[in-house]
């Protein structure tokens, strides 16, 4: 989760591989009776989605539709 965080910058795929790993972990925490570790970490599921999907809006008004951004 760390690493994804830290890479974010180079590539837009690192956002939502960050909202899995957080996904994951409230998974965890829910199952291990952790609640509140578990709803903290699927707020930030939901936050690093939000970001994912406002990055690929701005992306596309860089870029236009049709272009593709390299890797």
């Amino acid at each position: 989760m760390l690493v994804c965080y830290a890479l974010e910058d180079r590539s837009h795929w690192f956002v939502p591989l960050f909202a899995a790993c957080c996904a994951l972990g409230s998974a965890y925490g829910f199952l291990q009776g952790a609640w509140p570790f578990g709803l903290v970490e699927a707020i930030w599921t939901l936050v690093a989605l939000r970001r994912w999907h406002r990055k690929g809006q701005r992306r596309r008004l860089v870029f236009g539709p049709t272009r593709r951004e390299p890797f």
